[in-house]
């Protein structure tokens, strides 16, 4: 029988802003992608908000609604959109120049894109090296510039008449760098803005600045962002929800469902090599090395959390991961991962997996930040706050608490995404014991 205990969720009332640092591939390939699906163009698909199921009480009780009539998200006629960038192109400028959709497909859909012109940017040279624009703020110290997003934040609300807002980060992967001194608490941080600390990067300015106005924050990128104790602080303080990091799309996807495979069939792995080429705006970026380091973390702790070779060393205890990015011109935004893994099964023989994985990067990221927007949307209306862990589905570094290790394996993401939305339901967890069938 369902719980008594139902959480309180207010309604969704109302034009829900969308407020994106980055207006480029995957935020364009997202809003036209919203124009279509509103417009009875196209079919969501990759959206579990809009497509997917989820199972109430027994496989007897046949009880399967989409999620999207089961809990109250926004509608996508609700949603409103703008961001930053450090270039000036409109939304419909910059996604002719990605190019990841046909040009007479934009077309269809140039005054909404046209009419969204990207505000200027907070940008620091040193987090992100291979590109440069025109379109950024200037100001004395990196509090004043948080104070410049703030006022464009409530410009934004003002101006859409938006009556909630959610910001996520579409822009560049900023080098790698751990938590300093600056970090530590809120004052800290706060003190490290008005001096211009060097540690604090742009997307962390952002963050500030969305959390300071109450707006719910999702990290797409591996960057360190919201990850620090001041900011998971101020988050926690102000009651409102943050996740991350960096999208899961392409290879790290493919990893997340096949790793679990072998670990479920105890399956040893000896290597997994894995490489990718890309040609857009993300595959430049990370040309560098600070840039790619980042991304290589990122990419790289899946695997040691699903395994986990402490507990399985004859199996998974000295396996070689390496991952390598090339950034290659022309092949745009279809990314093309390639994977090589050298397993071994009965009495030590070994056998091989080859993955060739021709993907769009954009098309997988856009139902992901679709979702990300109305997920988080929804745990803000449900007063949940802090780190949500159970969007992790849609990352490859998901945020946990600290001390926590994430869960990577993407079946038990999937299981907890699906019994939180139980839980806000006041529906009965699915456990999948199944006893009660045959008793």
């Amino acid at each position: 029988m369902p719980s008594e205990d139902k959480v309180q969720i207010a309604p969704a009332n109302g034009k829900l802003g969308v407020l994106i640092p980055g207006i480029g591939a995957v935020t364009t390939t997202f809003i036209a992608g919203v124009e279509a699906v509103r417009r009875g163009m196209a079919v969501p698909v990759g959206s579990l908000t809009q497509l997917a199921t989820l199972r109430l009480g027994k496989r007897t009780d046949n009880r399967t609604p989409k999620i999207k009539d089961f809990v109250p998200l926004a509608s996508l006629d609700d949603l409103v959109f703008g961001g930053w960038d450090i270039y000036e192109d409109s939304a419909y400028e910059a996604a002719l120049n990605a190019a990841v959709l046909d040009r007479a497909q934009i077309e269809q859909f140039k005054d909404s894109l046209s009419a969204i012109r990207p505000m200027k940017a907070v940008f620091d040279h040193d987090y992100v090296r291979r590109i440069d624009g025109p379109n950024v703020k200037q100001a004395a110290t990196k509090m004043e510039k948080a104070e410049m997003l703030m006022e464009d934040i409530a410009n934004f609300r003002k101006q859409s008449n938006a009556s909630r807002l959610v910001m996520i980060w579409c822009a560049s992967t900023e080098v790698f760098h751990r938590p300093a001194a600056v970090h530590q608490t809120l004052k800290d941080f706060e003190c490290g803005l008005m001096k211009n600390d060097p540690e604090i990067a742009p997307s962390q300015i952002y963050a500030y600045a969305a959390l300071k106005s109450g707006v719910p924050f999702a990290n797409g990128a591996p960057n360190l962002t919201t990850d620090t104790p001041a900011l998971l602080d101020l988050a926690r303080d102000r009651n409102i929800p943050i996740c991350g990091k960096d999208f899961k799309t392409g290879q790290t996807f493919m990893k997340t469902l096949l790793a679990p495979g072998l670990k479920m069939r105890m399956l040893g792995l000896n290597g997994w090599f894995s490489t990718n080429i890309l040609g857009n705006r993300d595959g430049e970026v990370l040309e560098d090395p600070g840039s790619f380091k980042s991304k290589e973390e990122s990419k790289l702790g899946a695997l040691e959390h699903i395994l986990q070779p402490q507990l399985y060393p004859e199996l998974y205890g000295h396996f070689y991961h390496a991952v390598r990015i090339n950034y290659y011109p022309p092949r745009g935004d279809a990314k093309e991962g390639w994977d090589n893994i050298d397993i071994f099964g009965w009495l030590g023989y070994p056998m091989q997996i080859k993955i060739d994985f021709l993907c769009r990067d954009s098309i997988l990221a856009a139902p992901l930040v679709l979702d990300l927007v109305l997920f988080l949307d929804l745990a803000q209306r449900c007063g949940m706050r802090g780190i949500q862990e159970w969007l992790s589905f849609y990352f490859k570094s998901p945020m946990t608490a600290p001390g926590l290790y994430p869960e990577h394996d993407i079946f038990i993401q999937l299981m907890k995404l699906k019994n939180t939305l139980r839980w806000m339901r006041g529906e009965d967890l699915i456990t999948h014991l199944g006893l009660e069938y045959y008793d």
